[in-house]
C-alpha cells in the first residue's frame, strides 16, 4: 500500500470519528467549492483535485461486491454532476449503487 493511500485512510477514519460524513457537511462543502470556482478562486485543476480526494475517500469504503473500476467511475460521474449543479444532493437511498453482476471483479 502506498504512503498516499495510508494517509488517505488515516484521514478517512479521522473525519469519520468527528462526524464529517454528514450530508449537511458535504452539501456545504460542495456549495463552497461551486462558489469559489465561480468567483475564479478555484481553477478547474483544483476542483478536480478536490473531487479526486473525495473519490479516494469514498473508495476506501467501497462495497466488496462492486467492481472497483466501475464503482470509481460512477463515483466520479456523480461528483462531476454534483459540482456542476446538474444533480442535487439528496437522500442516501437515491445514491445507492446497484449490486454487481456475477463475475465482476470485487474490490480489494
Amino acid at each position: 500500500m502506498t504512503v498516499a493511500m495510508e494517509q488517505q485512510k488515516k484521514l478517512h477514519f479521522e473525519l469519520t470519528n468527528v462526524g464529517m460524513r454528514a450530508q449537511a457537511t458535504a452539501a456545504g462543502m460542495v456549495q463552497l467549492c461551486r462558489e469559489l470556482h465561480r468567483a475564479g478562486i478555484l481553477d478547474n485543476d483544483a476542483l478536480e483535485r478536490i473531487k479526486s480526494a473525495i473519490a479516494d475517500d469514498i473508495d476506501i469504503g467501497a462495497p466488496r461486491s462492486v467492481s472497483c473500476v466501475e464503482y470509481r467511475r460512477d463515483v466520479k460521474a456523480r461528483l462531476d454532476r454534483l459540482f456542476t449543479g446538474e444533480e442535487k444532493i439528496g437522500s442516501a437511498e437515491g445514491l445507492a449503487f446497484p449490486p454487481s453482476a456475477p463475475g465482476d471483479q470485487a474490490s480489494l
